[in-house]
């Protein structure tokens, strides 16, 4: 009698973590900053080719910054990375059998049995000792490593693409700009939230007011300096 095998995968999301975080920062900073910077030069009564001026500058600049903000951050996050692999690494060759036991009694705490651990400890060892380490003692694996590039790249593209939002807004509205600007932005802001929290697998509404409520904020202190910055020029 054949007995049909099939294999069940699930679809996890937080590998997706290193790239969705910078993408979704740097969308929302895209849309944010870049939407306070246009109403508050519109509120201080400048024209719209002042207010696309100072918009592409903050577009450019931003995007840049989270670029090289990210890319730093991650590249600190990798060095401690390879540091890590490279002690263990040190030990694996001076240490081998205390390496051994170590990985045995990770196993043990999981809830193996005493030789069911030190048999899977040394078939994964001989398999492969450096990266079994790194998974289960150290907590490293290739899904989730930080990618410096990646994670820049991400972050100012994504920038790019929510600033050009509030840039095309700003420019259709017309003698509207302010509020359209800002609603545009809200809702922007609001979609971006959803959208994350649905990739990563969490609950959408939560996200989208969060992001959206602190978007109000932002807007609302824009204008109020604009305002400010117009009656005492």
């Amino acid at each position: 009698m054949l007995v049909s095998r099939s294999w069940h995968q699930e679809a996890h999301r937080s590998q997706r973590g290193g790239w969705l975080r910078a993408a979704v920062l740097g969308a929302n900073d895209g849309i944010l900053s870049t939407s306070a910077l246009v109403v508050g030069v519109a509120a201080a009564g400048q024209g719209l080719t002042e207010i696309l001026i100072a918009g592409i500058a903050g577009l450019v600049a931003g995007a840049l910054s989270m670029a090289a903000g990210e890319y730093v951050s991650v590249s600190s996050q990798k060095d401690a990375e390879e540091a890590d692999l490279a002690t263990e690494a040190r030990e694996l060759e001076q240490h081998p059998a205390e390496e051994l036991e170590e990985l045995t009694r990770i196993y043990e705490d999981r809830g193996l049995s005493r030789a069911l651990a030190g048999e899977v400890a040394v078939a994964l060892t001989e398999s492969d000792a450096l990266a079994t380490h790194a998974r289960d003692e150290i907590g490293l694996d290739d899904l989730r490593r930080a990618r410096p590039l990646q994670a820049a790249g991400a972050s100012a593209l994504a920038f790019v693409s929510g600033a050009i939002i509030p840039l095309i807004a700003v420019a259709a509205a017309g003698g509207a700009r302010i509020p359209v600007t800002i609603g545009v932005t809200i809702v922007g802001l609001a979609a971006l939230g959803w959208a994350g929290a649905a990739i990563g697998g969490a609950p959408p509404m939560r996200a989208s007011m969060r992001v959206a409520s602190w978007g109000v904020i932002a807007m609302a202190i824009s204008v109020a300096v604009g305002v400010l910055v117009d009656a005492a020029l």
